[in-house]
């Protein structure tokens, strides 16, 4: 029989009682948690991850326009090329990412759609806020957030 080999690494930590772990860094505990449907249909758990992870990547696209436009202000055009290319990455998966979502079929979503009441994508603030970003700015796509100023100021 063969020496069964090992799948730790020599030199692996394993012990995370007094330091921190993985799951730490990335905060796993808040960030499965917030997946929380509002039906026992399965596709909504699918629904509900596929926008998670597309707003994830909208607050990815944000803070690389706002870090390429700070560095074409201090005129270090390289630097802000990086970040565009960066966001045109990002945009690549957020365009594959429907075709995960599109496993989906209309009766699908239809089982689940009414608990979601009038909530729709249309209201995601990060999509508006690459809008503005981008100079894209129409103040009738700003009136959903009213009733959150933070995010509508």
């Amino acid at each position: 029989m063969a020496k069964e080999t090992s799948r730790v690494e020599s030199g692996m930590s394993l012990d995370f009682a007094e330091r921190m772990s993985y799951g730490d860094y990335l905060k796993l505990d808040t960030l499965l948690a917030a997946q929380s449907p509002l039906s026992d249909k399965q596709d909504e758990s699918l629904f509900i991850i596929v926008h998670h992870v597309q707003e994830l990547w909208l607050k990815l696209i944000v803070n690389e326009l706002e870090f390429a436009m700070q560095n074409l202000r201090e005129d270090k055009a390289g630097i802000a090329f990086k970040a565009l290319a960066r966001v045109s990455a990002v945009q690549e998966q957020l365009i594959t990412a429907w075709d995960v979502l599109s496993t989906m079929t209309p009766s699908d979503y239809l089982t689940f759609r009414d608990q979601l009441g009038q909530a729709s994508g249309f209201q995601s603030y990060q999509y508006r806020l690459v809008e503005i970003l981008l100079r894209a700015k129409d103040q009738r796509m700003l009136a959903p957030h009213k009733h959150r100023a933070e995010i509508y100021e």
